[in-house]
């Protein structure tokens, strides 16, 4: 009897491991959406611009690292998690803000505070698989700081940035 409560109770672990990477991964497809949007709003050349181009490629390269870290683990994909997902941000730029066809003047701080809590999810997430890589010798530890390196960093653009862009928004500095 033991051994078929461990047995289940390995699976439901699994099951549940299964369910939270996915959860994470719908967020990274949020996610990448959304910076791939707002570089895509930028002014070319300006300092927003070349702090979410190279979000782009970072949030894209995290994507694929959860990715292959599921597949190492053995976790199906739901694709109607991404897909809910993908539909979800792109309701989510229908905002009743008064600018229903264009961009308010607040999306942008709007947007980089949303990435920001996104960034901060991720983060989250990888210290979760740091602390379930000290039980299972099919993670990669140095990947998963890496990782989590590269989230702090992310974290730190984006609040600079933030700052910045509600400095412009609501207090009126055109710099």
């Amino acid at each position: 009897m033991t051994t078929r409560t461990t047995k289940t109770t390995q699976r439901t672990e699994q099951d549940l491991l299964g369910v939270y990477l996915n959860d994470h991964l719908a967020g990274a497809t949020v996610g990448l959406e959304l910076v791939r949007r707002m570089a895509a709003s930028d002014e070319p050349g300006s300092e927003s611009a070349t702090v979410r181009k190279g979000l782009v490629s970072e949030i894209a390269a995290d994507r694929s690292a959860l990715i292959k870290i599921m597949t190492t683990l053995g976790i199906k994909i739901r694709g109607y998690k991404m897909f809910a997902a993908w539909a979800g941000e792109k309701a989510g730029r229908l905002k009743f803000n008064g600018h229903l066809l264009s961009r308010s003047p607040l999306s942008d701080l709007e947007e980089t505070e949303m990435l920001r809590l996104g960034v901060e999810g991720k983060a989250a997430g990888w210290r979760t698989l740091r602390a379930v890589a000290e039980h299972d010798s099919r993670l990669d530890t140095g990947q998963l700081d890496e990782l989590l390196a590269r989230a702090a960093r992310q974290s730190d653009e984006l609040e600079s940035l933030r700052v910045r862009v509600a400095a412009q928004v609501l207090a009126g500095d055109a710099r």
